[in-house]
């Protein structure tokens, strides 16, 4: 049997390189690793060309960081639903001192390292409704995702880099609050948002002041299996939060108001919330929080994924 592992995993080696994979990760053994920590650890420091890891179908469950010294990493998955990263920390879990992990210390992958790319990969945090259970938590600049899912509940996705800009295309993304949240600056496009039951927030940006840019939904679609009206489409974290929704399919699960202060009268002159030409039960305009704002022609302009990202393009590998 290990010969025949053996066996198998040169022949993933050489195939592997022939598609471009300098490292491929199987459970089973026919991969140079077994685990996706492993492959990180394995990647030069401060390598000056891109390290691609492919990760074969199955469940890995580990708790993930790839170090600010391991940039230009792209994982890829086998198959989006059968490629599962997994961990089931949450906030109020105790480490080895008897203490709250926190939602920072909750998060099943960390990514520090920049210019990160993952494609066909589900994240997500087992935990299941326990309060905030971070997924995915990305410092790194230049950080793309492509094709796939962050499953969780609440605090699903940390945007956590100041600075940082980052990238989903044809992205899954679930939660209850605050599930996609943080103060990077994040272009979201051709994504699926699903508002799970309990109702809650699909965003809270901490957009800091300097920052022109928080979140950008374009032509995303909202759905999900929560009641209507049960869900805003965002709240500031910070008094500074910045997100826009252009022309996004908004489902019922959206309450007609839109949006939160979360409680402090002072964000209501702060915070920067703006829709253009959405769509769908949950698109209702003219009922909208008054502070909101619903862009002219002219405005939406300034919001396409080149100005928002400035001297870098996320799809050009």
């Amino acid at each position: 049997m290990r010969k025949l592992l053996s066996l198998l995993g040169l022949l993933w080696l050489v195939a592997g390189r022939a598609f471009g994979y300098d490292f491929v990760v199987a459970q089973d053994g026919s991969g140079q690793y077994r685990t996706v920590q492993e492959a990180f650890n394995a990647v030069p420091d401060f390598r000056k060309k891109v390290t691609t890891i492919f990760i074969k179908k199955g469940i890995y469950k580990e708790k993930l960081i790839l170090a600010g010294s391991k940039n230009l990493v792209k994982i890829i998955g086998e198959d989006r639903e059968k490629t599962v990263l997994t961990y089931d920390d949450y906030n109020q879990k105790k480490n080895i001192f008897g203490e709250d992990k926190g939602t920072s210390g909750s998060s099943s992958i960390y990514v520090y390292g920049s210019d990160f790319s993952a494609e066909n990969i589900t994240f997500q945090n087992a935990s299941g409704p326990v309060g905030q259970a971070v997924a995915v938590w990305v410092a790194g600049d230049k950080a793309r995702f492509r094709n796939c899912r962050f499953l969780g509940f609440q605090d699903t996705l940390y945007t956590y880099g100041y600075g940082s800009r980052q990238y989903y295309k044809d992205c899954y993304i679930e939660g209850t609050v605050d599930f996609i949240f943080g103060s990077s600056t994040a272009f979201f496009e051709d994504c699926i948002i699903f508002c799970k039951q309990g109702g809650g927030y699909v965003t809270a940006a901490s957009t800091p002041d300097s920052t022109r840019y928080g979140y950008v939904f374009r032509n995303c679609k909202i759905t999900g299996d929560a009641p209507a009206g049960s869900f805003m489409l965002g709240r500031p974290w910070r008094p500074y939060a910045k997100t826009v929704f252009i022309k996004c399919d908004l489902g019922e699960q959206i309450s007609a108001v839109g949006w939160d202060h979360w409680g402090k009268e002072t964000n209501k002159q702060t915070a920067y919330y703006a829709e253009y030409q959405n769509k769908g039960k949950g698109a209702q305009s003219k009922q909208r929080v008054a502070w909101s704002h619903q862009l002219t022609d002219e405005q939406a302009k300034a919001y396409t994924r080149e100005k928002v990202f400035r001297n870098w393009d996320p799809t050009q590998d």
